[in-house]
């Protein structure tokens, strides 16, 4: 008979398997040198919150099926064959990445002692990858492989080589794709999050009368994982009109993207009088 406990699929993010259970740590733990990381608390803060299952069976490298059987045993749970399996990433493996092009500048971004310390490095990364020409890459170096961040940069256009020096000390290489690189054109940042376009009420507060008459950009980002909120926004932000104004609907204050948002020339503002969203209005002077 099967549990009519929900059976934990290779969609679900670390964070939510440990909440259920702690017993499940050491089960990811075991199988992997770099998951063992997950035992140490500031760690396991980071890597469980933007990980999922299907992610850690790859870099555990053991068939995702497999993982997420041994992880519903442990909470007594019989899979089935037709148990809902995420297909695995499309995101290339290292091996498949021998080609990385010629590049006359790198961007160099150490997160390991942020990361060590469960510090939260994305909004760094994306503001260092808004900088490369097409000439340049970014070479971070982690704790441990970034696996989700692939997807994420991949989005973006994005290839990326990787180099392991030890369990604790990784290298990434990220360089901007060519159509002949990736064989198609760049995919959607985020198909969920779609805009719209409305009149910007005026008499908003601190919005000049000026801002306040433009196009309003609207865009929910409450149920998208972190870093898609930061990503999105930035990428939004990216083809904005002078004459717009983007409105981010988010679940809470994006404090990792405001320092990005002043160092880059915007102007924002931010409503927190509305229940369960945060409205954040962003826009440029002409």
């Amino acid at each position: 008979m099967i549990s009519s406990v929900a059976p934990i699929k290779a969609s679900d993010k670390l964070q939510s398997l440990f909440e259920r259970d702690e017993r499940l740590i050491d089960v990811i733990a075991s199988h992997s040198p770099q998951l063992a990381k997950l035992r140490n608390s500031p760690m396991r803060r980071v890597m469980a919150r933007v990980t999922t299952v299907s992610q850690a069976a790859r870099l555990c490298k053991i068939p995702t099926d497999t993982l997420v059987r041994d992880l519903n045993e442990v909470l007594g749970i019989k899979t089935t064959a037709d148990l809902d399996v995420e297909p695995e990433s499309t995101v290339a493996d290292v091996d498949e990445l021998s080609y990385m092009p010629s590049f006359e500048s790198a961007v160099e971004l150490d997160v390991r002692d942020e990361l060590s310390k469960g510090g939260e490095p994305f909004s760094r990364i994306m503001a260092a990858v808004a900088t490369l020409g097409s000439d340049s890459v970014l070479h971070l170096r982690a704790p441990f492989e970034p696996v989700p961040l692939f997807g994420v940069m991949e989005k973006r256009g994005f290839g990326h080589k990787v180099e392991k020096h030890a369990d604790d000390d990784w290298s990434v290489w990220f360089f901007r794709q060519t159509k002949r690189d990736i064989g198609a054109q760049k995919a959607p940042l985020v198909p969920e999050a779609r805009s719209t376009s409305t009149p910007i009420a005026s008499g908003d507060a601190g919005i000049p009368d000026e801002v306040a008459a433009r196009t309003e950009v609207r865009l929910d980002v409450r149920n998208l994982e972190p870093p898609e909120p930061l990503v999105c926004t930035l990428e939004a932000l990216e083809g904005l009109p002078n004459d717009s104004v983007l409105l981010q609907i988010n679940m809470r204050v994006p404090q990792f993207l405001l320092p990005i948002l002043r160092e880059r020339g915007f102007h924002f503002t931010i409503d927190e009088s509305h229940e369960n969203e945060v409205q954040v209005r962003i826009w440029r002077n002409d």
